[in-house]
């Protein structure tokens, strides 16, 4: 990751699709081109893990660790791939084509991949790529399969409330509960087979064209998945499998009661004596995925806010220190070669810069918070960035360019943008400005997201956190992506020597 380079933050949801949703169809396959045409190295994008409308669509947060988001299986690649015929995947709803629709998308996803399974349901026991599939992955394949076969028989309800045979994994119920739901399990295979058979076609094809994908793995996941369910001696929950605490972080000067996520913490001790076992088969599966990733609140490895789960803020929480050192010595070992990206906003302490210094890990510059009142000291300012760091316009939690810009930054904000630029901008050509400032900078790595590069306003941001609703939705149309657009990014990619 240490070649000077760049690329852009685009999640695949956010693609143009005819199905109400960005997939690993054609389209993918274009903005691959369009990359490589752009002079771009990286393509960036955010948990490819399933989503739930009851979690607001959040690929943050998720039924599983491991599990692909079937949302995102392309009809048109199933029918190429002779899992269905033309014909069914005519007739598809009139969908927005700048938005995701998330129930209107399930609903028809969820019929057209119970069609596929049903076509192909009694091949299955003798299709040799599938069942080797599920070998490979029975490790927590066997696991979310039955998990979510079971949530979804009893009504969606979080498995802390199931039966308590079931709850608590008693051998007996475990079988019980597999042969009565043989089918739904098979489906639930089936689909999983389907995403990674269409996700590694991609990134395959994204390989051949000298594109690198960037992922993105959540540090904490949800109680409500089969992670914690399969492995609750990993996590700190009580007798009855409910958290006994929970991940936030404390008051500050952004809110005086601090964040409340909600996830189960880590036992970290548990953790440890098996090595981190589930941890480096999380980072393995991930690397099978990505070439790269950045891991989300990197700072929870050294240390963590831990709040008891009957709280209904993060205020009487504590830090508790965890064992980064120890834990990446251990992935280096399983991994030489491995890159992260440390996301490393925010307060962060002497201990966590250590680990990364130690480990080599990049972190974050994000330029939208650079032009504060302490702008010659910021770090986040162009002139004190670092060789090992990845430089970022805004990240998907942030504002576009042009409406931070028209929303955000006040009087004095403008005025210390005018002079670090030399000269006024206006809110039509300041995301030029700033990308530019990207490009120019000493990190290795440039990252901008598309909406930047579209010069896309407040409406067309990704996520607004802390907003229960209208998030993930963006979707590119098409037609923005043009021979002078591409042209333009590969023009200024060149100039700051970041080309391919």
């Amino acid at each position: 990751m240490d070649k000077r380079s760049s690329g852009i933050l685009l999640h695949i949801t956010s693609l143009p699709s005819r199905y109400g949703i960005g997939d690993l169809g054609p389209e993918a396959y274009r903005f691959a081109d369009f990359l490589a045409a752009s002079q771009q190295r990286f393509w960036q994008i955010l948990p490819l893990n399933v989503t739930c409308t009851a979690y607001g669509s959040s690929p943050y947060s998720s039924f599983s660790a491991f599990a692909g988001n079937h949302l995102l299986i392309s009809p048109e690649r199933m029918v190429r791939d002779g899992f269905l015929s033309e014909s069914d995947i005519h007739g598809a709803p009139e969908f927005p084509v700048d938005r995701v629709d998330y129930t209107a998308v399930e609903k028809y996803k969820e019929d057209v991949l119970t069609l596929a399974f049903r076509r192909n349901r009694e091949h299955l026991p003798d299709h040799n790529d599938f069942l080797e599939f599920c070998r490979e992955h029975a490790h927590w394949l066997d696991n979310y399969s039955l998990f979510i076969s079971i949530k979804t028989r009893l009504g969606g309800i979080e498995w802390g409330n199931w039966p308590v045979e079931i709850r608590d994994r008693k051998e007996n119920a475990l079988e019980e509960w597999c042969e009565k739901l043989q089918e739904e399990i098979l489906r639930e295979k089936f689909l999983q087979y389907l995403f990674f058979t269409q996700w590694t076609s991609l990134r395959n094809y994204c390989d051949s064209v000298n594109i690198k994908i960037l992922g993105d793995i959540p540090i904490y996941v949800n109680h409500d998945g089969s992670d914690v369910w399969s492995n609750p001696e990993i996590f700190s929950l009580d007798d009855e499998k409910k958290p006994a605490f929970v991940s936030g972080v404390p008051p500050d000067y952004f809110s005086a009661t601090g964040q409340l996520w909600g996830h189960p913490v880590y036992h970290w001790d548990v953790l440890k004596k098996t090595g981190y076992a589930w941890w480096m088969k999380r980072i393995e599966h991930n690397l099978r995925l990505f070439h790269f990733f950045r891991i989300d609140h990197f700072r929870g490895f050294a240390g963590y806010w831990e709040v008891p789960a009957a709280e209904k803020t993060a205020i009487n929480g504590k830090w508790v220190k965890a064992p980064a050192e120890d834990f990446f010595k251990t992935t280096m070992k399983h991994f030489p070669h491995i890159s992260i990206v440390a996301e490393d906003l925010g307060i962060i302490t002497d201990d966590v810069r250590e680990v990364m210094k130690k480990f080599g890990f990049p972190g974050m510059k994000v330029l939208l918070f650079a032009f504060t009142e302490d702008l010659p000291t910021n770090p986040y300012a162009p002139h004190n960035h670092v060789k090992n760091c990845v430089v970022y316009t805004g990240t998907h939690d942030n504002n576009t360019i042009r409406g931070w810009f028209r929303k955000e930054l006040d009087h004095e904000g403008k005025k210390r943008l005018f002079d670090y630029l030399g000269r006024e901008v206006t809110e039509k050509t300041v995301h030029w400005e700033i990308i530019r400032l990207a490009m120019m900078s000493v990190a290795d790595i440039a990252i901008i997201p598309m909406q930047d590069i579209l010069g896309l306003g407040e409406k067309d941001r990704m996520n607004l956190p802390a907003s229960p609703s209208d998030n993930w939705e963006w979707r590119m149309l098409p037609e923005q992506l043009t021979p002078s657009l591409s042209k333009k990014l590969s023009e200024m990619t060149k100039i700051y020597g970041r080309g391919q």
